[in-house]
């Protein structure tokens, strides 16, 4: 029975390591995938082919994106906003301590077709 629980808890803590998740803060109110997202403090959930984007432990949005590895480490949090009319959207966010990059909108498709 012990090492059941043993297994279990090494099972889990792989899992939670594995994880792709990083915080970031919204400056501007932002359109995602449809949806307006109100400044403050967001969780991204970085998955293969989208990232998930939470704010008090709910899922705000899911939203297809590029996971770029880069060859050089980002050193902050940086993202770059597209404005169009007045509305702020996510065109990239670059995860500061890694070699991370999502790219959002347009930038998925014009760099998938490459």
């Amino acid at each position: 029975m012990t090492r059941q629980i043993l297994t279990t808890f090494a099972f889990v803590a792989l899992s939670v390591a594995s994880a792709a998740t990083f915080k970031v803060s919204l400056i501007e109110p932002t359109v995602v995938n449809g949806k307006t997202l109100k400044t403050g403090d967001y969780q991204l959930d970085v998955k293969q082919n989208s990232v998930v984007i939470v704010k008090n432990n709910k899922q705000q949005v899911e939203v297809p994106a590029r996971v770029e590895d880069v060859h050089h480490r980002f050193e902050s949090t940086r993202i770059l906003y597209n404005e169009n009319k007045g509305k702020f959207s996510i065109e990239e966010i670059e995860l500061g301590g890694t070699t991370t990059r999502l790219m959002f909108g347009a930038e998925v498709q014009r760099r998938s077709g490459e």
